[in-house]
């Protein structure tokens, strides 16, 4: 029988949920399609792809793709597109928050011509998030989607959905284009389509986790902003040079708020008091960089954090070294100050965020 559709499954650390979901995927489909799960783990340290493996030993339909180095949803969909023969795919959940059951209507809508993606929507009619128990969430992808359908163009009640399913040649026509930032592949994929793509949704009963934690937290507004910052000026500023550059301003402004603190309310002398602002403003910037740009690589346990630290503390004082040395030989080869400071600064800002990308955070 030929292959109907790939359903992948991006997974940090969800071993105990895989056995179950495959299960009720079979149920659902029932004779409506033929299927394959591709479980795409980000190296989980709970065993989820040694589970898959398990699984794919009794069940020829489960294929797992175990990520070293590499982290984040929306690239681990974009592996599975580019992963299967199949002529559908489908993105969802592993925690059991999206419902199988939506599946073969998804199919039967592609394969009719009905749409050209099918978006499993949490607040179309019909739909719920009574179970959810998570206010603070909901009111913010109200909001996300709202701006989400301004830079899409595409009228959805959901477009910050992450289970939807689409014609893998689409996907994959699409894949050069997409950033693969962060967690909002859907939005990625309706931006970056030349035309509006012709959607139909199906109403989601949005389900509590079945065991596990989710892999969102906080940051996941950052994270929209800078795939709406990539759709819009990614091609102009590469987007995570953009985020590094802002953190940095940020940064120097905790430098100059703890040397004012340290000179004037403290009586410091300068050379303490600048000494102590450089390590508090590098600090901050490290852990600012480690939970918002790079937070698809964010380094977690006291030995990496402090690793990375260290490593971040010594490329900056690489890239410090090379702004002075520019902007003092510009100056005195008779560049106005002022541009002989920031040629320094830009020259510096690069040196440390191809550096860090490099060695701290493994991304080059």
């Amino acid at each position: 029988m030929t292959l109907d559709l790939a359903i992948i499954l991006p997974t940090l650390n969800e071993r105990g949920n895989l056995g179950p979901l495959v299960e009720r995927i079979d149920r659902a489909m029932g004779n409506a399609a033929v299927w394959e799960v591709i479980i795409v783990d980000d190296d989980s340290k709970d065993g989820t792809a040694d589970e898959a493996r398990a699984l794919a030993l009794i069940d020829s339909r489960v294929r797992v793709i175990q990520r070293i180095g590499r982290r984040g949803l929306a690239s681990a969909a974009i592996e599975g597109f580019c992963a299967t023969a199949a002529p559908y795919v489908a993105v969802m959940d592993a925690d059991h928050q999206h419902d199988p059951a939506l599946l073969p209507g998804m199919v039967a809508a592609l394969k009719s011509g009905a749409a050209e993606i099918c978006v499993a929507s949490r607040f179309a009619e019909g739909a719920s998030t009574a179970d959810w128990a998570a206010p603070e969430r909901e009111k913010l992808s109200t909001y996300a989607n709202a701006l989400a359908r301004k830079i899409t163009g595409v009228e959805l009640s959901d477009p910050m959905s992450g289970y939807f399913m689409l014609p893998a040649d689409t996907a994959r026509t699409l894949v050069p284009r997409l950033s693969g930032i962060g967690f909002k592949i859907l939005l990625d994929l309706l931006a970056t389509a030349d035309t509006p793509m012709r959607v139909k949704e199906f109403p989601l009963n949005f389900a509590a986790r079945r065991e596990g934690e989710s892999k969102l937290d906080r940051a996941i507004l950052f994270d929209f902003l800078a795939g709406l910052y990539d759709k819009t000026l990614g091609k102009v500023i590469p987007t995570r040079f953009a985020l590094f550059g802002t953190v940095g301003a940020f940064g120097v402004l905790v430098h100059f708020l703890v040397l004012t603190a340290l000179l004037f309310a403290l009586g410091e002398r300068f050379a303490i008091a600048q000494t102590a602002a450089v390590l508090v403003a590098m600090s901050f910037n490290f852990w600012l960089n480690n939970w918002l740009t790079y937070r698809d690589k964010r380094l977690v346990g006291a030995g990496a954090l402090l690793r990375g630290w260290l490593g971040f503390i010594a490329t900056c004082a690489v890239g410090a070294f090379a702004n002075v040395a520019i902007a003092t030989f510009m100056e005195g080869s008779g560049i106005h100050w002022v541009l002989a400071a920031l040629a320094g600064i830009v020259v510096g800002s690069v040196w440390n965020y191809a550096l860090s990308s490099r060695f701290v955070w493994g991304r080059f």
